[in-house]
């Protein structure tokens, strides 16, 4: 928390001057989730309706060479009430130079370049209330120094402040059974959440490959859970937050329609050792499908992790076989489908997302989650009656 106050100062005194000369937009939305099935727990519900606001403003000055960015989030929600929260998803001040940049505040970075899993995207925390896909992500307060040459680009990430993962409350759902309770959350490092993290990232491309190699110091962005009681005497789990060391591999190639992809990681530090885990796959655009404009991609995924049926993740001997579809028209419809098979389980994970722009200013968005034939040993089995359908119209300005 001192990390973040401190980041807000900085960013709000460097970009003092500026805010006279800067721009706003962002968006404002309502959304409905409907749970098709009655919940586990008495205290949850089968409808949720909520609102999120997320404006955005930015400023650039010194012939464009800074710049700076803020991005607050909030959301309120009908029975969950840890899913009403705010957020600073950004609050950055960016210097540009020729072969360097310096990213200083609460930023946003994205590693990744598969579709149904982000192995090594480490650098943000999950806000897992927003979303049960993992691709919704906390600010987290960062200095970032980047060294662009003709070799590649070689990032530094300095993170002095972590951010526990976000998780659904009593009355939520997605959440599992028993409750996770994040007023007990542990951590490894003697010093907690005030551990600083490192670390580095270098990236290129070579014709039409693209790949980079990353290494993270650090906690964790993904807890393991241990089984506690909470001051009811209930039946809780209980976060672990683990002092871990990550090395990871980006790999994807481009060659006419097909899309070539790979994610994999080392880690050591967490559930009892070292761990390798990969996902990889491709994706195949049927352009121009019927001599219309519109594009069908045929994805398929493979998962693996070589602690097997030991791994708290879902994802460790799975396959995701997916479509998407771009109708490349005004409203800029798209449709994604994605279904993962666990190869020894049989657990299947049914994902639908589809959006269309309405009018000038408006989005109408479709999530669906379901989950078949769940296994009492997978992961999944606490959320096998969350089956979710979910409409959300954002306005944007």
């Amino acid at each position: 928390m001192k990390a973040l106050v401190l980041a807000s100062l900085l960013i709000t005194v460097v970009g003092a001057g500026q805010l006279n000369a800067g721009s706003w937009s962002g968006y404002v939305g309502i959304e409905s989730r409907t749970f098709t099935d009655s919940a586990l727990d008495t205290r949850q519900h089968d409808n949720y309706l909520s609102l999120s606001f997320q404006p955005e403003y930015f400023s650039e000055w010194d012939n464009r060479s800074q710049s700076l960015t803020f991005v607050p989030y909030f959301r309120a929600d009908q029975h969950d009430d840890e899913r009403s929260h705010f957020d600073i998803r950004e609050l950055s001040w960016v210097k540009v130079a020729r072969d360097w940049e310096l990213r200083v505040g609460i930023r946003k970075v994205f590693w990744g370049v598969t579709e149904s899993q982000h192995l090594v995207d480490i650098i943000n925390q999950t806000d897992l209330v927003e979303s049960p896909d993992s691709e919704e992500k906390l600010g987290q307060p960062m200095i970032n120094f980047a060294w662009i040459q003709d070799w590649g680009t070689l990032d530094f990430f300095l993170l002095p402040a972590f951010r526990e993962r976000t998780f659904p409350g009593i009355n939520g759902r997605l959440r599992t059974q028993p409750r996770i309770d994040t007023s007990q959350s542990r951590f490894s490092a003697p010093d907690g959440n005030r551990h600083v993290d490192f670390a580095m990232r270098w990236s290129h491309y070579i014709d039409n490959w693209e790949f980079a190699l990353a290494h993270f110091s650090g906690t964790s962005r993904d807890p393991d859970l241990l089984q506690g009681r909470d001051a009811s005497n209930a039946a809780v789990l209980i976060p672990l937050y683990q002092t871990i060391d990550q090395t990871s591999l980006e790999l994807q190639h481009v060659t006419d329609e097909w899309l070539w992809k790979l994610e994999a990681i080392s880690r050591q530090g967490q559930s009892g050792g070292r761990y390798t885990a990969a996902v990889g796959g491709f994706e195949y655009t049927f352009v121009g499908i019927a001599d219309s404009d519109a594009d069908l991609g045929l994805i398929g995924e493979y998962h693996f992790d070589d602690r097997k049926q030991g791994a708290p993740t879902p994802f460790n001997h799975d396959l995701m076989m997916g479509l998407r579809l771009s109708l490349n028209d005004v409203q800029s419809t798209e449709a994604l489908f994605g279904l993962v098979v666990d190869l020894d389980t049989q657990t299947q994970l049914l994902s639908v997302e589809a959006s269309r722009r309405v009018g000038d200013s408006m989005k109408l968005s479709l999530e669906g989650r379901f989950l078949n034939h769940v296994d009492a040993r997978d992961p999944l089995y606490g959320y096998r009656q969350d089956n979710l359908m979910q409409l959300s119209l954002d306005y944007y300005f």
